[in-house]
């Protein structure tokens, strides 16, 4: 059986470069990659294994389980793993030009995702075998991962793509009296059927999430873990966000907060809904959250600093009298305004206080102002863009407006 690589060979050619390029800058021996989305990211698979980039030379794929499949997903060199602890003697072996040099090697790792139990058996195993020493290489990582070529733009628009028809096949369902649960669940069937993988995947520790939320009325504005404006009650302590039991009445808000993954990348969006008519207070609040996205897309251009653009929506929040409610209420407000996606729903940049980095072509960021109402509910938008040399691109194509059901 043929099984075509998802990412094409010269992508992977071309990461494996720019990952190289910063081991030679900072100063790095090699690179070891353990977590399935940054092992699809620079090879292609997300079979079980360590990826081996050393700053000069060919990568290795040492593969525990399948080796078969590894090998007909990716161009990467692959290689059994074979007895894990001997880890150390097999990378000195097939790496000796660059372990000949003796001790002191600096052998960089995702180590913000790295279970700490394989991270003291890896530093124990290559230090004893081949004396390196393990140093953290995420910032790397997400910095190279933030600006996307144009065929991941692609996969984020064909998800894109499938989650307004998804939306839109729903909403004919849409009607006072269903509970979140059983909507939602007609919507992850729209969604599934045109290739949602089934989850959205984050780098956050303890985090989950699979198709979003679709939260109602007061049970939105119920905080959870989840660092973002809305909780949701959840279908209990063991799940105790997004959807629940609740059913959907007539004049509340219904946040429909929804992406998918299609070849592992993501697309992010909400849409507020109602079946009737807004409160005048959340009608106001929905009309700032378009506001502020218009003012979003003004700033979303290269070279403004991320935290400008959370800086102005604060501002924006202010002159309208809504600040104590913008992205969460009380101690429980969420401090930003956007995020990047791509693989995860979670990437750099972050649109938030202290985070300088310039916008840059190439990176795709979620937008998403939104209003908590204890006792209410939650309104907002959100859209994803691409940052272009000529402004941003909207990549969401549910249309921008609020959803209003007789």
């Amino acid at each position: 059986m043929d099984i075509d690589a998802d990412v094409p060979a010269e992508l992977i050619n071309q990461r494996m470069g720019r990952l190289q390029a910063v081991m030679q800058a900072e100063g790095l021996d090699a690179f070891l990659l353990t977590q399935n989305v940054d092992l699809y990211y620079f090879c292609g698979s997300m079979q079980n294994g360590y990826l081996f980039v050393p700053s000069t030379g060919d990568a290795t794929f040492y593969v525990r389980r399948s080796v078969q499949r590894a090998k007909l997903e990716t161009a990467v060199q692959v290689t059994e793993l074979g007895a894990f602890r001997r880890i150390g003697e097999t990378l000195a072996q097939d790496y000796a030009y660059l372990f000949g040099k003796g001790s002191g090697l600096r052998i960089a790792a995702d180590l913000d995702v790295l279970p700490a139990q394989l991270y003291l058996k890896l530093s124990e195993l290559l230090g004893s075998s081949a004396r390196c020493e393990i140093v953290d290489g995420s910032t790397h990582i997400r910095k190279i991962r933030m600006i996307k070529s144009p065929w991941e733009v692609s996969r984020i628009e064909a998800a894109a793509e499938v989650v307004a028809e998804a939306l839109s096949s729903g909403l004919n369902v849409l009607r006072e009296g269903i509970s979140e649960l059983e909507w939602m669940a007609r919507v992850e069937y729209e969604l599934r059927i045109r290739g949602h993988i089934g989850v959205m995947r984050l780098r956050g520790y303890n985090q989950e999430i699979t198709t979003g939320m679709v939260i109602s009325g007061a049970a939105a504005a119920v905080p959870s873990y989840f660092d973002g404006p809305a909780g949701g009650l959840g279908l209990g302590a063991a799940s105790s966000t997004s959807v629940s039991r609740s059913v959907i009445k007539r004049n509340e808000p219904i946040l429909i907060d929804i992406g998918c993954c299609v070849d592992g990348y993501v697309i992010d969006q909400t849409r507020t809904a109602v079946i009737g008519t807004l409160p005048a207070v959340l009608q106001h609040a929905y009309g700032v959250s378009e506001s502020l996205m218009v003012m979003a897309e003004k700033l979303l251009v290269p070279g403004t600093p991320c935290s400008k653009l959370y800086e102005a929506a604060l501002e924006c929040c202010a002159a309208a009298n809504l600040s104590d409610h913008f992205m969460g209420f009380g101690a429980d407000q969420a401090k930003f305004l956007g995020h990047g996606i791509g693989l995860e729903i979670d990437e750099w940049p972050v649109l938030a206080k202290g985070f300088q980095m310039p916008l840059e072509p190439g990176m795709v960021l979620a937008v998403e102002p939104k209003f908590t109402f204890p006792g209410q509910g939650v309104v907002g938008i959100e859209n994803s863009y691409l940052i272009t040399e000529q402004g941003p691109r909207a990549l969401t194509r549910s249309k921008a407006e609020l959803i209003v059901l007789p």
